[in-house]
Order: C-alpha cells, then structure tokens, then sequence
C-alpha cells in the first residue's frame, strides 16, 4: 500500500514496481482533507490500472460516506472495465477527521448508515438491476448502471474497521474484512463475528475471508526500522504511536516481522495489506525487503494452517 504522504507523482512508478517485485495487491488510500497530502483511491488506480496489467488494484480504503450512492457505483464499476476486472472495493466510513465529512454533506454521526446504505445501492446496481429506491440519504428512479463492472456480481468488497458495527457491514455485504490496528486475538474475534453476520444475513461463513491492514517498520536494522515508522505515524496521523507499537505495529528485521505477521496469519489472516513506515517516498528498501523475505515466510505458514485445518 502506498503510505497517504507519498509523492502522487510517484505512484505509477510504484505501481509499476510492485507489479515487478511479484505482490499480489497494489493499495491507495483517500481522504478529502487531512493532516497532511493524500490522494484519490479512484482517480490513483485509474492511473495504475494504465501502466499494469496483472496486479489487483484495491481502494484501502474508499471513505464511502463522501460519495453519493449511485457516483460511487459508476466509479467503481468504470475502473473495474478500464483494468480489465481488477478492481477490489475497500470501504470504510471515515470519522478520523471529521471536518472533511461536514464539507462533503455529511454529519459525522450518520457515516455508518449511510455507508450501509450505499453499499446497499451499489450492489444491486452492481448486479444489473433497474433500481427503483427510496431511502434515507439516497432516491434512484428506475435507472440501471451501463456499463456495469467487469467483474460478476460485483468487484470484491473489502471491509474495514473495528467495531461490531464493521462486522456486521462485512457480513451483509462483504467479501473480506481488513481491520487496522487490532492484535491477532482482535483479528480472529472479529474475524469470527463478522462471519457469524453473514450466516444472519442468508450467506456461508466461508464466503468472508480475513485480511490485516498494518504499517510496518521494515530493515535490516529493528532500531532504525521502529524510529522510523513511529516517525511516519506520527507526522501523518497527528498521534504518538510509541504505546501502541508493540501491540499493532510489527517493527524490525524481515525475521521479526515474518515472526509477528505470522501471528496474524495463524488468526485467520489470507492476506497482509503491508504499508512502509518510512518517511515520505522513501520506501524502496522496505518494500522489497518484504516481499522478497517476509512474504515467503507467511505464504508457507498460511499453507500449514491450511494443512491443519484441512486435517
């Protein structure tokens, strides 16, 4: 995932890097307004779908409750046709600054229901329905969405927060849940909630796969890597992240972080959303360090619980 203050000029090199080094996923976050500079999850993959042609592109996340319903599902089905069936949703519902949902219309408090609507438009313009709707922040006359997304029923949705609240939204309408800033006991509770939701909702457990979004502070030196991402935090989130490092932010050597990641992975985790915590653009070191030694360590401890559970 590209870290929110990195250099947008820079992102299709980095998109085109990460397609190079072999990772799975290329992620660009959103905010309207914030601390510091930060992109466009929409307008950042558009411009990667470009100049790739493999690499997934997931939204980590959409601040879903800036967006009208119905501009939202034209968006996201628009990228999805230019990648070529690439796309992966994230949402999320905001609130780490409120200021920016005010200047968008929307009152903080109601970013949750709102979202939960607009997921419910989405989908079903998704799925090619001629959608005559009525709700609380949204009204859609009889209009289909055409195009529709590549992609059928719909691109993946990725679902992000903590709270039971998320859980139940990813139940309802999700395909993964990626928590951030939670440990590997929060992950598998939450993990297990949020599939609990989609058997409430008439879905399979199995149909919700779980996913840990974390910085990390990656290199060949653990005191080095930790100042640096506790840097990184804080300039970017405005918030001492010391006391929280040792429980949410793996820091160290690729074998210390193989080691914590790996702890996610035993919970439930498929997959790791790694962002470098490291000042600016400087992100190159990191980035490979980790596919090339930390990735092979957690894909061969993902096919032992896999082994085990199969037995």
């Amino acid at each position: 995932m590209v870290p929110l203050e990195a250099d947008q000029s820079n992102i299709l090199a980095g998109a085109r890097r990460a397609e190079e080094l072999g990772y799975d996923y290329f992620a660009v976050g959103e905010h309207v307004f914030f601390h510091g500079p930060a992109p466009n999850a929409f307008v950042a993959l558009a411009a990667a779908a470009g100049v790739t042609e493999r690499i997934r592109l997931l939204s980590a996340a959409t601040i879903l409750p800036v967006y009208p319903a119905p501009l939202a599902a034209k968006m996201a089905a628009t990228l999805d046709q230019i990648s070529g069936g690439r796309f992966d949703l994230g949402v999320g519902i905001g609130g780490e600054h409120p200021s920016e949902l005010r200047a968008c219309g929307t009152d903080p408090h109601t970013r949750g229901v709102r979202t939960d609507e607009t997921l419910e438009v989405m989908t079903r313009l998704f799925a090619g329905e001629q959608l005559d709707f009525t709700g609380r922040f949204c009204s859609v006359e009889g209009e289909a969405l055409d195009p529709l997304p590549v992609q059928r029923p719909r691109p993946p949705i990725w679902v992000g927060g903590r709270k039971p609240a998320a859980m139940r939204r990813c139940g309802r309408f999700g395909d993964w849940w990626f928590p951030y800033m939670v440990d590997p006991g929060q992950l598998a509770a939450g993990l297990a909630g949020a599939r609990k939701a989609a058997v409430e909702h008439g879905r399979s457990a199995d149909e919700i796969r779980g996913a840990y979004f974390c910085w990390a502070g990656l290199g060949r030196d653990a005191v080095t890597a930790r100042a640096r991402v506790l840097t990184t935090l804080q300039r970017i989130y405005h918030q001492d992240f010391a006391p929280l490092a040792e429980r949410y932010v793996p820091t160290g050597t690729p074998d210390q972080v193989a080691s914590r990641l790996g702890e996610y992975v035993d919970a439930g985790a498929e997959m790791i959303l790694f962002t470098p915590g490291s000042p600016g653009d400087d992100a190159a070191e990191p980035t490979e360090l980790f596919i090339r030694e930390v990735a092979p360590t957690l894909v061969e401890r993902a096919k032992g619980v896999r082994n085990a559970v199969a037995h």
